[in-house]
């Protein structure tokens, strides 16, 4: 059995919680003297854990089911390299109307692109609405042209925590991350190859599974 263990301050917003349910983010953040950023990873693992639940125009409350199944599991010692999936990898050169149907095709939030088999940028489901938006022709314009480029990207690798990725996801309010393996060319530049990716759709599925242990 895999066991989490909370933090410091997930104990402490727990505890609030308790005590003054139905609370609300800014409430709990002006008890802790932090702001509703800093807070927000904390309380995105306690609700996706189940420990708190949000309730809309209400404010979070304690479930004791949710801290009984995960308050000793240790998400911090499952790497990523045991929860990634296969990302959906375009090159650069590929149209923005091809590329919206691979995003379609492989029912995917983000496509990751490449160059000559390294990481060079990202697009997410945004990108595309704005550029469609406007009077781009889309059939042209290659999808290098609206990418987010390296090194804008937030990245993690294999031998990182599930919980890490999870907390960037959450942190940079990112729908997937991908996972890279970093290589030095001869000439001394390193670069990003992709081997994967985390998304918020694979950290809901791991605590899924740790809630059936």
């Amino acid at each position: 059995m895999i066991f989490i263990k909370l933090t410091k301050r997930q104990e402490e917003i727990i505890e609030i919680v308790k005590v003054n349910q139905p609370i609300t983010s800014e409430q709990i953040a002006d008890k802790l003297n932090l702001t509703r950023a800093a807070l927000r990873p904390d309380l995105a693992i306690l609700t996706m854990t189940g420990i708190l639940e949000a309730r809309p125009k209400v404010g979070y409350v304690y479930s004791s089911k949710g801290e009984t199944a995960f308050k000793h599991k240790p998400i911090k010692e499952i790497k990523v390299a045991e929860i990634k999936s296969k990302p959906t990898v375009v090159p650069e050169d590929m149209s923005i109307y091809d590329s919206i149907i691979q995003l379609f095709i492989n029912d995917t939030g983000t496509l990751f692109v490449e160059n000559k088999g390294y990481l060079t940028g990202a697009v997410s489901r945004k990108d595309f609405l704005k550029i469609t938006l406007g009077n781009t022709d889309i059939h042209k314009v290659p999808i290098g042209i609206i990418m987010t480029r390296m090194p804008n990207i937030i990245t993690i690798s294999d031998e990182d925590s599930a919980f890490e990725a999870a907390k960037r996801i959450i942190e940079h309010e990112i729908d997937s991350i991908p996972v890279v393996e970093k290589v030095r060319t001869e000439d001394g530049k390193e670069y990003c190859k992709i081997t994967g990716k985390v998304s918020k759709t694979t950290i809901t599925k791991l605590f899924l599974e740790l809630a059936r242990d």
